[in-house]
């Protein structure tokens, strides 16, 4: 029989490599970090632009990754494509900074609330306010924590915490009438 001239020993397979992974940087904002979204992206596929659609779950906080298993770069060679990883990076909050899962709002209270205790109202994350007691004699940079009003958890685990810094505004200009009763307050000895 006549032989294939490709027959035997023949090249050598050419080897399938798999593609390489895509690492994309989404940016969330925080409420969609604390109640997840879903977000359309576009990738370049082998120079066409390719859309995809990503659930992200709620508490995927900056630098946390999501993996699309198989929508990264084609392979070499026919292998198989690599996985797509979407890694969040939270945009700066006008209200809130983020501490892993903790929130931090800013609070400036009148010196005389500081002095006398008030109640003073705290937005929280899903848009309600709070009303939150602040004691006689508070301390200013005083951080009080609200448990469980923070981020919610990737992993399912409970929330993280809202902390409310506490800052004491001290008068820079005084009235004739504020600056006599002040003096009356510094012979009592305060």
């Amino acid at each position: 029989g006549t032989q294939s001239p490709f027959g035997g020993r023949g090249r050598p397979q050419t080897q399938r490599m798999p593609g390489t992974d895509i690492v994309y940087e989404l940016p969330l904002t925080l409420s969609e970090v604390a109640s997840g979204t879903t977000k359309q992206i576009t990738i370049q596929n082998q120079g066409m632009p390719e859309r995809v659609t990503v659930k992200i779950p709620k508490g995927m906080t900056t630098g946390k990754k999501l993996r699309l298993a198989g929508k990264g770069n084609p392979g070499a060679y026919g292998g198989p494509r690599g996985d797509l990883y979407i890694q969040a990076k939270l945009l700066d909050d006008p209200v809130f900074s983020v501490e892993d899962q903790d929130l931090v709002t800013y609070k400036e209270i009148k010196l005389t609330d500081a002095m006398l205790g008030a109640t003073i109202s705290v937005p929280t994350l899903d848009e309600k306010q709070y009303n939150l007691k602040i004691p006689p004699g508070v301390k200013n940079g005083t951080r009080m924590r609200l448990a469980g009003h923070g981020l919610p958890s990737m992993k399912g685990a409970k929330r993280g915490d809202l902390y409310v810094s506490i800052h004491i505004q001290i008068p820079k200009h005084l009235t004739a009438e504020q600056k006599a009763l002040i003096e009356k307050l510094a012979e009592t000895g305060l």
